[in-house]
């Protein structure tokens, strides 16, 4: 989506449309499945990093003159474990830096127990208006498991204050396939959830990571049986209340898909703000610093190279500057393979024509083989006009082995 709007001469032109990640890295304690870039840190350490976050948004501004921002994200970590003003400080430099639709969807992060009503009445007025709370189980025992810092009761009541705060859309995380966890146990954590009616609701099976401590334990890990039974229920139960999903772990009432995650899955343009944050746009992708302390040091000593005329164009855009810790520029070929694996994990699917459109060449072409061995295999389908593919409810469950399909 593109809209026309005044340039500085008052003659017309096209914007593009941008997405905003803003990532966190701070958390109250870290949970013992977590393998995301985040830790604790001091309150002299955030507030440097904040700082250095907004000197950050200002610097990489300049780049993006004709976006428009049409979703916003604040994750982490905790995003909710700093200061609320501090937060909202951020958010308002975002608002002063780049040109932020009036109906953008601009969502934070929110773990019980780290909001207070108060806090959440400000993010809401500082333009905050998705919520995503993570809850993970209702069962106290299996929090405690999975080393949470909150109670089920804590999480009521910062869904509650958050509907009191004037959120009307709120995100609730869950997973399943936790140490211990029946499936009856799954359930009922859906059946509470459900009797709050948050207007989404993402679930995931817990994947044990390495590098975690979860990684280093025995645990009593649900069999795949178990494990596939409840991702079953979870379409059943929610489906049965109105949920729909439309992408492979997220279900959501009509109308409340996350327009930000969908810009990932469907390849649109944006921008990864603070420590080890990602970013697309202009057929490549970046990764910022994710060493704390390299990331603090580039901000406070600038991040141009002054013998470099490009960094001084383009601040922040080419190799060769400090902000960036990782840069690939993609083949025509790799796009096409990232139209797929990423496009499919939509249950909309990928449209044939809008690939033609994109990359001047037919799909069918490109990827006969795996497209026809995935629908001979009955793993994918094509919509009823032949121009979507989806994949099958046995796709979604190996939907792994379809993406691979469509990779060389």
């Amino acid at each position: 989506m593109s809209a026309a709007v005044p340039s500085e001469r008052g003659e017309m032109s096209v914007s593009r449309d941008l997405s905003i990640y803003v990532h966190i890295p701070f958390c109250v304690k870290k949970c013992l499945y977590c393998d995301f870039l985040s830790a604790p840190a001091s309150l002299a350490i955030q507030e440097q990093y904040l700082h250095a976050l907004c000197r950050e948004i200002e610097a990489k501004s300049a780049a993006f003159s004709e976006y428009q921002v049409r979703t916003i994200f604040f994750g982490g970590g905790t995003p909710t474990a700093v200061a609320a003003e501090s937060l909202c400080r951020v958010l308002e430099t975002i608002y002063h830096n780049f040109r932020v639709d009036p109906d953008a969807e601009i969502s934070l992060e929110c773990n019980p127990g780290t909001a207070s009503l108060e806090a959440l009445r400000r993010y809401q007025k500082a333009g905050f208006n998705r919520l995503s709370i993570g809850l993970q189980s209702a069962d106290d025992g299996l929090l405690k498991t999975l080393g949470r810092i909150h109670t089920y009761e804590q999480f009521l009541q910062t869904f509650a204050w958050a509907r009191e705060a004037g959120f009307k859309n709120i995100n609730v995380d869950l997973m399943s396939a936790l140490p211990g966890q029946t499936c009856a146990q799954y359930e009922d954590t859906l059946s509470e959830v459900l009797a709050l009616k948050p207007e989404h609701i993402s679930a995931y099976s817990l994947i044990v990571e390495e590098g975690t401590p979860f990684y280093e334990m025995e645990l009593d890990l649900p069999d795949e049986e178990t494990d596939r039974l409840m991702y079953q229920r979870t379409g059943e139960l929610l489906h049965a209340h109105g949920y729909e999903r439309y992408e492979i772990s997220n279900y959501a009432l009509p109308g409340k898909e996350c327009r930000h995650n969908l810009v990932y899955w469907e390849r649109g343009a944006y921008l990864g703000l603070g420590l080890g944050a990602a970013s697309f746009y202009d057929h490549t992708r970046f990764r910022n610093q994710s060493d704390l302390k390299k990331y603090l040091a580039e901000e406070r000593n600038g991040t141009e190279n002054e013998e470099c005329t490009q960094c001084r164009k383009e601040p922040y855009k080419e190799s060769c500057e400090k902000g960036y810790e990782e840069q690939q520029t993609l083949t025509p070929r790799e796009e096409m393979e990232e139209f797929y694996f990423l496009g499919l994990r939509c249950m909309r699917g990928v449209s044939q024509s809008a690939f033609r459109a994109q990359f001047g060449k037919d799909a069918e072409g490109q990827f006969a083989e795996a497209i026809e061995s995935s629908i001979a295999d009955g793993l994918m389908e094509r919509s009823a006009d032949g121009d979507r593919l989806y994949l099958t409810p046995r796709g979604i469950d190996v939907s792994n082995v379809v993406f691979v399909r469509f990779l060389e």
